[in-house]
């Protein structure tokens, strides 16, 4: 598939003004169209989610203390990734080509920007450990794209989760910075940031003491364009996108969330959630109503890598 000239797409559901006003993390549609063919690249888009917007002045990628590992180490690479795309680009995943077994990916995105410490200070929680519990009491293998501020803060949990056979940890960048512009309001990284930003995100996940990480990558707000793809092709990553959106940011319905999951999957299914208990607090509820409700459909729940290597 071509990755030029792409529009934004955003969700129905949400107003504009929520688009303004939230830094966007996956849930969004997904769903894009080609734009003309003069050369300008539109960014492709998700719809925005579960953080509030950073400051425009935060700092994207701290330069690393002396002695400590090289930040460009590249990630694990067990789990199976897609060939480049054209001219080396990086990979773009939204649902498996094989869709007749019935199987479905959830994932979480454990948002934190690179300038919520205080507000972590405060007593806002970006974690959701409920959550990850009922997945582990269901049983449900899941893939978590935790941003690298994240792991620093909950550096306890991410070493849980990236220990724990029934998850896989993958990169959601490090600042929740966008990658491309615009997007949300996000501020954004110029390429080398974008490039630095991946590598910190990795780095964050070994010093906390995650093993189980995939080489795979989400983008802020789900937003990119070919720049995009072409600064970060040198990680070797595959982005991973999604074809079902949960709508569970800021939602206070889990009846309504669990719907909109149920009724959006297909087999090769890949739906977007939220693990960040300030702004997505009806998750850990709309699992234990979603998770019945696909195996009574005879879907069985797999890991990103899974769909990936099918």
């Amino acid at each position: 598939m071509t990755l030029s000239v792409r529009n934004v797409a955003v969700a129905a559901a949400l107003s504009a003004a929520l688009c303004t006003a939230l830094a966007g993390c996956g849930g969004g549609g997904g769903t894009s169209a080609s734009g003309s063919g003069s050369g300008h690249q539109a960014a492709r888009m998700g719809t925005p989610g579960a953080s509030a917007p950073p400051s425009s002045g935060a700092s994207a990628a701290a330069p690393q203390a002396a002695g400590s590992s090289p930040a460009a180490a590249p990630p694990p690479a067990k789990a199976p990734t897609l060939a480049p795309g054209p001219n080396g680009l990086t990979p773009v995943f939204e649902r498996a080509k094989q869709q007749t077994d019935k199987t479905v990916a959830l994932t979480f995105d454990a948002d934190m920007t690179s300038d919520q410490g205080p507000r972590a200070a405060g007593g806002e929680h970006f974690d959701n450990p409920q959550l990850i519990a009922t997945l582990r009491t269901l049983k449900v293998p899941s893939t978590i794209f935790m941003t690298g501020r994240w792991a620093e803060e909950y550096p306890d949990q991410a070493k849980a989760i990236g220990t724990d056979p029934n998850f896989e940890i993958a990169n959601h960048s490090y600042s929740h910075h966008a990658f491309t512009s615009p997007c949300y309001g996000l501020p954004a990284l110029d390429a080398a940031a974008a490039r630095a930003d991946v590598d910190r995100a990795f780095a964050a996940f070994r010093t906390a003491g995650a093993v189980n990480t995939v080489p795979y990558f989400r983008f802020p707000g789900g937003c990119y364009d070919d720049e995009a793809l072409r600064a970060i092709s040198t990680a070797k990553v595959t982005a991973v996108q999604w074809d079902v959106v949960s709508g569970d940011a800021f939602a206070k319905d889990p009846d309504a969330v669990a719907e909109q999951v149920l009724s959006g999957v297909k087999p090769g299914s890949v739906v977007v959630m939220h693990c960040t208990r300030s702004a997505a607090p009806v998750t850990e509820e709309a699992i234990r109503k979603i998770v019945p409700g696909l195996r009574g459909r005879g879907y069985r729940f797999v890991k990103v890598s899974e769909l990936i290597g099918k």
